[in-house]
């Protein structure tokens, strides 16, 4: 097997199946953060399948500012969200809010007949993060969480190389996504990512499942039993994880090996290393996802112009609406790693491994 046999088209959206549409997705977008400022209306302005329609915040005065923005013809509080004003208005609801809040906006998103795309984690807990998937179910609509790394062509194309057996057989997956909160999300020490009652943890529910959500859709398989340690040193992590380390085996007997850290250097990598080869992406979980192939000797690095994520999710996500089609990310595949996330908190205060159940 040659290097260069992959290089090939490497950009392409193996996923889309609408190209010429005649409707645009319209959402709703709750949770007016840095991240829905910074990075999903940006993505959707540039997005050929969506279009924001309306804003939804705690803050008037927010949702005015970044309605005006957006180019978001309607604001609206929560209050007056929940109570279901202009949902005529919009097809879909993105949330990102705090973690342990999403349940109660997917209810209501539910009670209009609305899709929902749900950032990860899913939920806080993995109880509420079931009452969402069933209240989905229930409802018929469409859950799909926000597993951005599913639609970057690298990742897609390091899970096509593994199943084409170009490492051999995969043996060790290796894993890292380190931040300084306080510099890339806010200096606001009482922020909620810092709130166990919000957020539910820190590092692993925040960064970690990064390269655990990436193992398992790159090699196909989910965890069966996981073992962490988490570390806490800093004053303003008195209620959460700041640094984790975890261990994860696979159905398959593949293991893998992550680490994650809120209050340190930035770093983003994940690796795939099987008996004949290794996968490399570096970075890997910021935006830039960068593969690298080594096989036999050879190594070749596929430099192609990295894709905005965001813009991705939301075409696959609208795709996947317009054509009546499920998401692969869906509510069953988020409480895979909800489970595993409270397998390796448990393992943390036992120093056990801990199983894995449905």
């Amino acid at each position: 097997m040659q290097l260069t046999d992959h290089l090939a088209e490497f950009t392409r959206r193996d996923w889309q199946t609408v190209s010429d549409p005649d409707e645009r997705i319209r959402f709703a977008l709750i949770g007016l953060g840095w991240f829905t400022t910074e990075r999903v209306i940006p993505a959707i302005a540039e997005s050929d399948l969506c279009e924001v329609s309306t804003v939804v915040s705690g803050s008037s005065e927010k949702a005015d500012r970044v309605g005006d923005e957006a180019g978001a013809e309607y604001r609206l509080g929560y209050d007056e969200f929940h109570a279901g004003e202009a949902n005529e208005r919009y097809d879909a609801v993105y949330i990102a809010t705090p973690n342990a809040t999403h349940l109660d906006f997917v209810e209501s998103a539910a009670d209009f007949g609305k899709a929902v795309l749900c950032e990860k984690p899913l939920e806080a807990t993995t109880a509420r993060a079931e009452k969402v998937v069933r209240t989905c179910e229930n409802a018929g609509i469409t859950l799909m969480v926000g597993y951005r790394m599913h639609t970057n062509p690298a990742v897609r194309r390091m899970r096509e190389l593994v199943r084409e057996g170009f490492v051999g057989d995969p043996a060790l997956v290796e894993g890292a996504m380190c931040q300084n909160v306080f510099e890339m999300i806010s200096p606001d020490p009482n922020q909620w990512r810092l709130d166990a009652d919000l957020a539910g943890g820190s590092a692993l529910i925040d960064l970690g499942i990064y390269p655990l959500n990436t193992a398992r859709f790159v090699l196909d398989s989910n965890p069966v039993s996981a073992q962490g340690t988490t570390k806490s040193p800093h004053e303003h992590f008195s209620e959460v994880d700041q640094h984790v380390s975890f261990e994860v085996e696979f159905e398959t007997g593949v293991t893998a090996a992550c680490v994650a850290s809120q209050y340190a250097q930035q770093r983003s990598q994940f690796s795939v290393i099987g008996t004949e080869g290794r996968l490399t992406l570096e970075p890997a979980f910021f935006g830039e996802a960068q593969l690298t192939a080594e096989r036999n000797g050879a190594k070749a690095d596929f430099l192609v112009e990295p894709v905005n994520e965001e813009v991705e999710e939301f075409d696959y996500f609208a795709d996947c609406l317009l054509s009546g089609r499920d998401p692969e990310p869906d509510g069953q595949h988020a409480l895979v790693d909800m489970r595993t996330i409270e397998a390796i908190y448990e393992s943390a205060k036992i120093d056990e491994r801990i199983p894995i159940t449905a």
